[in-house]
């Protein structure tokens, strides 16, 4: 396998736990893991670049993506392998060096072409049976901290993780 050099994610069932919440005055409402948010954090002071490709548009992804400094987020995706062709040729690598972490159907055709296909555990079976790393934690509940740390450790990274945040 290919060293990682770009991490992608679905949003909702991925970073969420895939509920949607509506407040009065039509306001979307989604809850994030801040857990999560320090797994990103922590791959993108090894050098990897994160990025999002999502069907849904929502502000509170848009919010959610500048807080953790991902400045490469799609949303409104019906292509995902299209959208995913362009950021590989933007950024010079390959399938092979990406890791991507999906949760349902429209996850799959993206999770068939990277280097690292990551399931969260609450996936649908169709997603599951796809991937090389299923994490044990659900989506929104820290599954995306497990892949980056599966990640980290896959590139000889071992903890404490703290000394990461540490350098520069």
């Amino acid at each position: 396998m290919k060293p990682i050099t770009m991490f992608g994610m679905d949003v909702d069932g991925v970073l969420t736990d895939g509920g949607i919440y509506y407040a009065d005055g039509g306001i979307e409402i989604k809850r994030f893991n801040v857990q999560d948010g320090m797994g990103i954090t922590l791959l993108r002071k090894v050098g990897i670049i994160p990025f999002i490709i999502t069907a849904r548009r929502s502000s509170a992804t848009e919010r959610r993506a500048h807080e953790l400094g991902i400045e490469e987020v799609f949303q409104a995706v019906s292509d995902k392998v299209s959208c995913l062709e362009e950021l590989i040729r933007k950024h010079g690598c390959g399938f092979g060096e990406v890791a991507y972490v999906g949760d349902d159907l429209s996850d799959v055709a993206v999770m068939k072409k990277v280097g690292l296909p990551i399931a969260v555990a609450n996936a649908v079976e169709e997603v599951r049976s796809i991937a090389s790393y299923v994490t044990t934690r659900n989506g929104g509940a820290g599954a995306v901290r497990e892949a980056c740390e599966y990640i980290l450790k896959m590139m000889g990274v071992s903890r404490p993780f703290s000394e990461l945040l540490r350098s520069s």
